[in-house]
């Protein structure tokens, strides 16, 4: 089966990458929206994730890797939401703010412009690579 792309975002005063890094795993929880969680239901193993810190950094600062699909979310109280596990790849060598995203011709109409608030959204395999290239 194809590896397939996302993007993940979290506040990194909430949760970092930097964290994700010193702990080497994590439970991606606490999604409630709707089109996000049927995101993380959608993730395999093996498939990778752009981490963004979203608040006020708005920028792509790592890689991360899906390590155990989806299963219930420990932290809801109803049994339709669910998390995922996440390790780091790695961080990129330089942070990709939104504002070169949305300077970059191909990634004009990814779901982080279209879908501002959307915390968990696919990407294409072009559009993963030319971020990542973006931060090398």
């Amino acid at each position: 089966m194809a590896k397939s792309y996302w993007l993940v975002k979290q506040e990194p005063s909430t949760y970092a990458f930097e964290q994700l890094v010193r702990e080497k795993r994590a439970c991606w929880d606490g999604v409630r929206n709707f089109q996000a969680r049927n995101n993380l239901a959608k993730m395999r193993a093996g498939d990778r994730a752009l981490f963004y810190h979203s608040g006020e950094a708005r920028e792509v600062v790592g890689i991360a890797e899906v390590a155990r699909e989806a299963y219930p979310d420990p932290t809801a109280k109803e049994p339709r939401w669910v998390a995922v596990d996440l390790v780091p790849v790695r961080p990129l060598k330089k942070p990709v703010s939104l504002e070169q995203i949305k300077a970059t011709p191909a990634l004009r109409t990814i779901a982080l412009v279209r879908q501002s608030r959307l915390s968990v959204m696919p990407l294409a395999a072009a559009e993963f690579e030319a971020i990542v290239k973006l931060g090398s």
